[in-house]
């Protein structure tokens, strides 16, 4: 038996401990950090975000349709790389994922650490265990709740937890996508590759182990460079294998496949002139996985689930992309890579997929949540698993809070839940916030209010014009409906409570543009937040024009006049939530700038008694 002699191991005692700092890790400690949890993230590699981050480079994608782009903290993040990232480097938007972690006090960060091992208490997990390898030190986090957002699932062979590995079968669940037979087949990973392109000619020259191939070897998976959506997701393998014991070897054949697809984009004949200034500018070695274990929860959410439009009760976040159900032989085969089938956008996710059946405090978020295999081909999607971190990070928080199991959360404080979700700018679907009872009581009047001209086609834009819509519980465009208030530059909304009151909070939700209609990157249109093949004078990225700027919050005394309570000068956020403090007859938001647009446009404006 090996000794661990010689190495030290430090202790973490924390509220809730997030095994796994992809896109639903950070958005679910973020979460729990924000509602006064304090967490602990285990992070097996040296930066957060997952097939986000630098390493992996996948675009996040979500839901599709119009103004149905996830809000709550994957926007936020989103809004944060416009602002900071015109050119689109890796490096800054790694940078903004590290912060919004570094950020928070709330918040243990261990990277570079990977778990291995628990301590159980019959259902129960008391800690788990870590290996940090840069500093040679053990880690042991005790937490009364953990959230496995590891993808892999790590914490279901170390647990006991009851999981499930590849395809169901068809009678099953009745699934007319799924397979007649079950099998362990799953989805492959990719090693990604990224290319620049030049205004000049650049040659490769291929490593010599890496394959060869022709036209007639590439049946679907043609490599196509004026294709601004081109990023080789195709050259996946590993679904008709272990996809997690062999990945070692299938990074190797991966990059075999990596490097031999771009000798043909350089050098058959046929691409030779037309692709003679791209250049090779990053190769992935870390391959990025679409399917491995997956929990079972509460509740195994299906195919049918999904095109029903996942009306649940427990409903705590949503989902939109097709169920995109990729070939298990991959790149191997002659088949097309992935079937599309159709899936309604948006639809519902419950939050009983979100927590084991069988260990009491164990929670999930991501690729891993308890669904079928033909029901994760579409959850699977990074800001889908970002919106369902939020959910699981805001749980957990209140289970902390009341001393409950996860499974305690869905009794006795779902309500609860969703509202916080929501009150926090999580879109959930089929589901109204409630509106404090200071706005719903208080008189509101507006000035400056105007038609949007830049309304998309499926919004009327005389719904922009009645004041009423900032309080209505609805933060977004639905159907035909703005759901908000256009104002000119200058112009204001006021509520008025027709005697002194004491004011803690101010919530304001601001157009952020869902469609990107007003960026000059088509990409950033299809719900992309990163570009892949850098063309020739692609355009930088800005802040959405639609975002109120500037702004100032006063608060209105018995005479009318105003004393000053916020002014923001550089807001490039959706959602702005102030502490006021105050004591007033009523509340005043004018709208001052935009970053480019002449109209100003707010979705909710909510002042509370309480903080």
């Amino acid at each position: 038996m090996m000794k661990n002699d010689g190495f030290d191991t430090i202790r973490h005692d924390v509220d809730l401990c997030v095994v796994g700092g992809g896109l639903a890790g950070l958005c679910a400690a973020v979460s729990a950090a924000r509602h006064g949890a304090h967490v602990a993230i285990m992070q097996e590699r040296p930066m957060l975000g997952g097939n986000a981050s630098s390493e992996v480079r996948m675009w996040v994608c979500g839901a599709h349709g119009p103004n149905n782009r996830e809000t709550g903290l994957v926007e936020e993040l989103n809004l944060e790389n416009l602002y900071r990232n015109p050119g689109y480097n890796y490096s800054i938007w790694d940078g903004i994922m590290y912060e919004m972690a570094r950020s928070e006090p709330n918040i243990e960060l261990l990277m570079n650490c990977s778990c291995f091992g628990c301590e159980m208490d019959g259902a129960r997990i008391k800690s788990v265990r870590g290996w940090q390898m840069t500093t040679q030190t053990f880690h042991e986090v005790h937490a009364a709740l953990f959230a496995d957002c590891s993808g892999d699932s790590v914490l279901a062979p170390l647990t006991g937890a009851e999981f499930r590995v590849g395809r169901e079968a068809r009678a099953e669940f009745g699934e007319d996508i799924a397979p007649e037979q079950a099998d362990s087949r799953t989805m492959g990973m990719s090693c990604m590759l990224q290319a620049r392109e030049e205004n000049r000619p650049c040659e490769f020259i291929p490593p010599k182990w890496a394959y060869k191939f022709t036209r007639d070897d590439l049946a679907h998976r043609v490599p196509d460079m004026s294709n601004p959506c081109e990023n080789f997701w195709y050259l996946e393998l590993g679904g008709d294998g272990d996809s997690i014991r062999d990945t070692e070897m299938l990074r190797d054949e991966l990059l075999k496949t990596a490097y031999g697809i771009w000798d043909y984009v350089k050098n058959a004949p046929e691409n030779k002139e037309k692709n003679a200034n791209w250049r090779l500018d990053w190769m992935g070695i870390l391959p990025g996985k679409r399917e491995s274990r997956r929990y079972v929860g509460d509740y195994i959410m299906t195919q049918h689930d999904v095109r029903a439009e996942g009306r649940f009760d427990d409903l705590i976040a949503y989902g939109g992309w097709s169920m995109d159900d990729h070939h298990p032989a991959g790149f191997r085969t002659t088949e097309r890579p992935t079937i599309f089938h159709p899936a309604p956008s948006p639809y519902g996710i419950p939050y009983r997929s979100t927590y084991s059946r069988n260990i009491e405090n164990l929670m999930f978020a991501g690729r891993n949540i308890s669904v079928t295999h033909t029901a994760m081909s579409s959850t699977r999607v990074m800001a889908t698993c970002a919106t369902i971190g939020q959910a699981v990070g805001t749980a957990a928080a209140i289970a902390v809070r009341d001393g409950l199991t996860p499974r305690g959360v869905y009794e006795k404080r779902l309500g609860e839940l969703k509202q916080t979700l929501m009150d926090d700018d999580s879109y959930l679907p089929f589901n109204t916030r409630e509106v404090p009872a200071l706005t719903k009581d208080a008189h509101i009047s507006a000035q400056g209010v105007k038609a949007d001209p830049t309304a998309p086609e499926a919004t009327n834009p005389a719904t922009c014009l009645n004041p009423e819509a900032l309080r209505n519980g609805l933060d977004r465009p639905i159907g035909g409906e703005y759901n908000g208030c256009v104002f000119a530059r200058g112009g204001y909304v006021e509520y008025d409570f027709g005697k002194r009151t004491h004011v803690g909070r101010a919530r304001i939700i601001f157009d952020s543009d869902l469609n990107r209609e007003t960026e000059p990157d088509p990409l950033y249109k299809l719900n992309r937040n990163m570009i892949h093949n850098r063309a020739l004078n692609w355009p930088d990225c800005y802040p959405p024009r639609t975002i109120t700027r500037a702004y100032r919050l006063d608060g209105v005394l018995e005479d009318g006049s105003l004393i000053p309570l916020v002014e923001a000068s550089d807001n490039h956020q959706r959602r702005c939530v102030h502490d006021l403090d105050a004591e007033v007859c009523g509340v005043r938001l004018t709208l001052i700038d935009t970053w480019g647009l002449e109209q100003c446009g707010v979705f909710s404006f909510d002042v509370s008694e309480t903080k």
